[in-house]
């Protein structure tokens, strides 16, 4: 949860900064020099200093640490920067650590290898600290355990972290604990919103007015962005109001105890699937009662339509909104969406998140964490269970096209998904390639959340899958399968537990073979072998219903992968499971490249009969469907191993018989190659004379053209998993 900041009143250039808190900031500048608890009872550790600033959620918890981190960042003491991760999502469940590690690598420009689990990805995080001077900020910690794993492993870091209360099993933890700011501050932040004329008219409310926020900051924000949106209003009209919105805080409490006790049954839960069923407010507590009664004053002068749209952002994703994400909650306009944030920017109910370069969708603004719980509660007491339903369902939807039309603007022109992209409204095409990418920049962290949620939620399963369909096609457009496998990956778990929850095997085994091909590429052979197994079962769970294709292309990726374990006869035999497949469907390309790397298998082994026979076998096919020049590199395979295997006469007439058949082809280049390779083994066989005719040809065919190795391209080399003939020469 990231508090609301005093930052958050007035915006823009020219705008007073930080407020406040110069002794706490003066301590924490002088705590980066002092030795640690543990330092100082006899117990130093190797690991990064931890400055931990605690406080209640609306304390300024946060501002002070991001005003500390870009102060101490900026000197020469940092100089590779601050780095920043929140580490409790909304409604306060915390943020696994392997998230938490892998944005921060992303960060960093380090390599988080897609699939790993959080104990590796934490290790690799700390290698990647190593040697660095950084300044890391984690906002929001909810343990010392999640603390601890994110901590670096060496003195030259910094770790500035921000919780409700102490954590005492962090080793060398130098605590800073925050209260309320002092009274000529929080007078000095309410003047910020009635301007210093009300102020100095009424110093006396004023200060009332400071006390009943509790001198808490974010309450101070609210009330000063009444204030500022009231200008009729006297400072002691918001005492009064700020009175009477405790008492209806109190009335609530009271009214709904009492209806708890009458009943015996308790109600059912209007809250969204997925989230869970708060109170009508939150459970009383005096420290926190003066942001509630702020928050109520706040809230209680919105109009209808805005005091609806304000509760619906509680279910935004991460707690990111942008004007589309409004506009399809509260099913309005997207202007009117976005007038209506920059208002609740403005009275302090939202906070702007800073514009990154580059990003495009307009203005985003962050749900403050203290005000998480308030808006909840106001929800589940405010709307129907179908209500929430739907708007989650209208902002899923807007989530979808959106992505379909970042997807869109990367095709050419005159393509089907151009034609659709041509007939969407203005507000939801990009006028660019480069536009749609960095909104999906800006956006990621949103959208994987979304994601996240709607498979969690399991009513809304159909937009689930093409919620995940469509980011997981933006993200290859615009950033490549390779650079998004790590999110790829999580995509493919979630289609996952669609599937088995739904009982989709074809679904099924579509994620299995997808988490298993980035597993396989990544080097976890094991797990990616699991993976194709479990893909064979999912597929083959249809019987006579069974996807013949998603069969075959498990069976290969099968024995693509014991290849690249090394155990060559299992991989053999998978793919001769995977060519009587392709035989019973009579997919003469599939048996041709099949039989290729069943040779290449073989030949690994030293089989050479057996190489013999699927070279051939592939030669035969290849002949079947016309391509003359497969056709002569699968003969020219076949002398190749027959040369291995000790017959250089017979090696020598089959690579003459390839040479023609590559003649016919007309490819010039393989003619080339072809000759070397003829001309290497006549070498061999001391026919010189052979040897330098080849040569000669081969340097006429090669005139102009790029050189070629004295090789042929092995026929089992165009699997996933590569297979190179082996030098045994």
């Amino acid at each position: 949860m990231t508090d609301v900041t005093e930052q958050t009143v007035t915006g823009g250039a020219g705008s007073p900064g930080f407020l406040g808190r110069r002794s706490e900031l003066a301590a924490l500048h002088s705590d980066v020099e002092k030795a640690g608890l543990d330092t100082l009872a006899g117990r130093p550790v190797a690991r990064g200093r931890v400055l931990l600033i605690a406080g209640r959620p609306g304390s300024g918890r946060t501002a002070l640490a991001e005003e500390f981190a870009a102060e101490i960042s900026s000197g020469a003491d940092y100089p590779d920067g601050l780095l920043r991760a929140r580490l409790t999502e909304p409604g306060g469940s915390p943020v696994p650590v392997e998230r938490v590690a892998r944005d921060l690598l992303t960060e960093l420009g380090a390599d988080a290898p897609p699939g790993a689990d959080e104990d590796e990805l934490a290790d690799i995080l700390r290698e990647a600290l190593d040697g660095r001077r950084v300044v890391l900020l984690l906002d929001d910690v909810c343990s010392a355990e999640q603390l601890a794993e994110l901590v670096p492993d060496h003195r030259d870091c910094l770790v500035v972290a921000v919780s409700r209360g102490p954590l005492p099993k962090v080793p060398d933890v130098r605590p800073c604990t925050i209260g309320a700011l002092d009274r000529i501050t929080a007078v000095s932040l309410l003047e910020r919103g009635a301007g210093d004329v009300r102020i100095t008219v009424d110093p006396g409310a004023a200060d009332t007015l400071a006390e009943s926020c509790g001198h808490q900051p974010a309450a101070l924000v609210l009330v000063a962005g009444w204030l500022a949106a009231h200008p009729e209003a006297t400072v002691a009209d918001a005492v009064r109001r700020m009175a009477e919105a405790g008492d209806a805080v109190a009335a609530s409490g009271e009214a709904a105890e009492q209806e708890a006790d009458e009943d015996a049954a308790p109600p059912p839960s209007s809250a969204p699937p997925g989230y869970p069923a708060p109170p009508p407010y939150p459970p009383p507590d005096a420290a926190d009662e003066p942001l509630r009664r702020a928050f109520r004053l706040a809230y209680a002068t919105l109009p209808a339509p805005a005091a609806r749209m304000l509760r619906l952002l509680a279910l935004a994703p991460a707690g990111l909104v942008d004007a589309h994400t409004a506009a399809a909650l509260a099913g309005c306009p997207v202007p009117t969406a976005r007038t209506a944030l920059a208002g609740f920017a403005a009275a302090g109910l939202l906070r702007p998140v800073p514009a990154r370069e580059g990003a495009g969708g307009g203005a985003q603004y962050l749900v403050p964490g203290c005000l998480d719980a308030l808006l909840r509660a106001l929800l589940h007491a405010g709307d129907r269970p179908a209500e929430i339903l739907l708007a989650r369902a209208r902002m899923l939807e807007r989530t979808v096209r959106l992505l379909r039309a970042c997807h869109a603007v990367t095709e050419p022109q005159g393509t089907p998904a151009r034609a659709w992209l041509a007939g969407l409204p203005g507000s939801l095409r990009f006028a660019g390639r480069a536009e749609a990418a960095g909104w999906l920049a800006s956006r990621q962290s949103a959208l994987l959340a979304a994601a996240r949620l709607v498979v969690a939620d399991g009513q809304l399963d159909t937009l689930a899958r093409r919620l995940v369909s469509a980011l997981s096609r933006a993200l290859i457009a615009h950033r490549g399968a390779e650079a998004a496998a790590p999110e790829l990956y999580r995509l493919h778990e979630l289609v996952l537990g669609v599937a088995e929850r739904q009982n989709l095997p074809r679904e099924r085994a579509a994620a299995l073979l997808n988490l298993g091909d980035i597993d396989a590429r990544t080097g976890r052979l094991a797990e990616a072998l699991q993976r194709y197994r479990a893909a064979l079962e999912a597929a083959r769970s249809e019987r006579d219903q069974a996807d013949p294709l998603a069969v075959g292309r498990t069976l290969e990726s099968i024995a693509g992968t014991y290849a690249e374990l090394g155990d060559w006869q299992r991989a053999a035999d998978w793919y001769s499971r995977a060519v009587a497949l392709a035989q019973s469907r009579g997919d003469l390309l599939a048996q041709a490249r099949l039989h290729g790397r069943i040779a290449a298998a073989w030949t690994y082994t030293g089989n050479w009969p057996e190489a013999l026979r699927a070279w051939r076998a592939a030669a035969a096919a290849h002949r079947r469907t016309g391509d003359a020049r497969a056709h002569a590199r699968a003969v020219a395979e076949t002398a190749r191993v027959q040369e291995y295997a000790g017959r250089p006469e017979e090696a020598g007439r089959t690579g003459e018989e390839a040479l023609r058949l590559a003649e016919r082809s007309g490819d010039r280049r393989l003619q080339a190659a072809l000759r070397l390779r003829l001309a290497d083994s006549a070498d061999r066989l001391g026919h010189s004379a052979a040897a330098a005719a080849h040569r000669s040809a081969a340097q006429a065919l090669l005139a102009g053209t790029r050189p070629v190795e004295s090789s042929v391209t092995t026929e089992g080399n165009t699997n996933e998993t590569e297979l190179e003939s082996p030098k045994l020469d």
